[in-house]
């Protein structure tokens, strides 16, 4: 039994190695690095206690990128979910080409996101891309897409549901081909209609996938960042910027590891508490439907 044990420890070794250099050291460093006056000018680690944190409560640009990726990534999830559900069950039943289809809305998904980015950049673009040629040739004035405030909002959001829906597509099909006949079959019995079904019967079935996927693509856009720095850098001005764009502006930019260390702590313990109380309150919403 203890040799049993001994190899278990030994198997596991590997794992616990790969974990702990990867993600716990690097926290750890971190931390240490936010209480100190690590940058460019001073390479030590003196510490200073906690002046970075102090420093980043009167950071209202720290602020307000934190409300731009509230809005940017609730706003992009939400129209992915609701763009992803509406394709899933549109290729759900028996319908012609539907596993061309399938195919087809994945397409988006499979190219990486800065690469992305760069073509939607040309599209976008105030004088050469085909959104402004269009508008011209309709009598419409051109739109500054990624120049001005509210339409590169517009643009990054279009991005992010581009690229990310066929992800909720994906898994909200995987839930829809997996629910049980009978339910369907009960409610064909009663009468009910496409719609009432739909909200009585289908929604609710699916709320463990809903949240499920919710809650991942969620997490994934709270680290939105290439789309910015290659469509608007954070502009115009820094109407666009997001926490984690400000921290590779303070951290690698501008080199202020000590006060970027700190942000990105913050940062972090910021998302946790955040997207836990959405995710309870996600698993409320959809638990009230089911009831």
């Amino acid at each position: 039994m203890t040799s049993v044990r001994r190899y278990k420890a030994v198997f596991l070794l590997p794992g616990l190695l790969t974990l702990f250099f990867i993600i716990i050291f690097p926290l750890l460093f971190t931390i240490r690095v936010s209480f100190s006056s690590w940058n460019v000018s001073s390479p030590e680690l003196d510490f200073i206690g906690g002046a970075n944190f102090a420093r980043m409560l009167q950071d209202e640009r720290f602020r307000a990128s934190i409300l731009h990726l509230f809005v940017l990534a609730g706003g992009s999830v939400a129209l992915q979910y609701l763009l992803g559900f509406a394709l899933a069950l549109a290729v759900w039943r028996d319908v012609r080409g539907r596993r061309f289809l399938r195919v087809l809305f994945l397409v988006p998904m499979m190219t990486t996101p800065v690469v992305m980015a760069a073509i939607w950049q040309m599209i976008f673009h105030e004088s050469l891309g085909p959104v402004n040629d269009v508008l011209t040739r309709v009598g419409l004035d051109p739109v500054g897409w990624l120049t001005s405030s509210t339409p590169s909002y517009v643009s990054l959001m279009t991005v992010e549901v581009w690229q990310w829906t066929p992800f909720m597509f994906l898994l909200l099909l995987a839930g829809l081909l997996s629910l049980p006949h009978e339910p369907f079959m009960a409610a064909a019995i009663d009468g009910a209609g496409p719609v009432r079904t739909f909200f009585k019967v289908t929604l609710p079935l699916m709320a463990p996938v809903s949240v499920t996927a919710l809650i991942i693509r969620l997490i994934e856009a709270s680290k939105m960042s290439d789309s910015i720095y290659v469509l608007t850098s954070g502009g115009p001005g820094s109407a666009t910027e997001t926490p984690g764009y400000y921290l590779y502006i303070r951290g690698l930019k501008e080199q202020q590891t000590g006060y970027s260390g700190a942000l990105s702590i913050t940062y972090l313990v910021l998302m946790i508490v955040t997207l836990t109380i959405v995710s309870a309150l996600l698993v409320r919403a959809f638990r009230t439907k089911v009831d």
